[in-house]
């Protein structure tokens, strides 16, 4: 049991912030719980849902990213890409699949324009025959230390509108949805 003699203390502005944020959550929260549903009685418009409004601030993102890009041509999923081989080492296909989230058709374009542009390198799998393995080249880690500080400075754009304890927020809940782990 605390001690109520001694103060509690006083939130911080970014906790005070995030619970501020946190108050419209709550009320939904509220009425999902007594199990009313949220959206009982109310219109379907599909610019307010939540499918929309992360592809939108993913467009928004891309956007931004071109715009800062300091290597012509390299889109956002290619530089995540070089990014996974440069972080984790050499990789098969479907590895690459799961470290980026990119599905199998996309990674195989991708694959392709970076090798077109000798950025990777694909070889045999010397323990699997059938299995393809893909590296980073030199040239591959020249463009992704050329893009690195483009891609911090992207985040950082799209957070703009947001204060610091709304960027927290943004990315916990981020994390949450997609199930990444770091989340809690």
């Amino acid at each position: 049991m605390r001690d109520v003699t001694t103060p509690s203390p006083e939130p911080s502005k970014a906790e005070a912030e995030v619970s501020d944020a946190g108050k419209d959550a709550d009320v939904a929260t509220a009425a999902g719980a007594s199990g009313a549903s949220v959206t009982a009685g109310m219109d379907y418009v599909f610019a307010e849902q939540v499918g929309y409004l992360l592809r939108r601030a993913y467009q928004r993102h891309l956007a931004i990213f071109q715009n800062n890009a300091a290597v012509d041509n390299l889109t956002a999923v290619q530089f995540a890409t070089l990014c996974a081989l440069d972080e984790e080492g050499s990789r098969s296909q479907a590895e690459l699949v799961k470290a980026t989230g990119v599905d199998q058709a996309t990674i195989r374009g991708i694959v392709e324009r970076l090798k077109a542009r000798d950025l990777i390198t694909l070889s045999k799998d010397p323990a699997d025959g059938r299995k393809v393995i893909i590296a980073i080249t030199a040239e591959g880690r020249s463009v992704l230390r050329a893009m690195t500080p483009c891609a911090f400075k992207s985040s950082e754009d799209t957070l703009e509108p947001l204060n610091p304890a709304e960027r927290l927020a943004l990315l916990h809940t981020l994390r949450k949805i997609a199930d990444v782990d770091g989340a809690d």
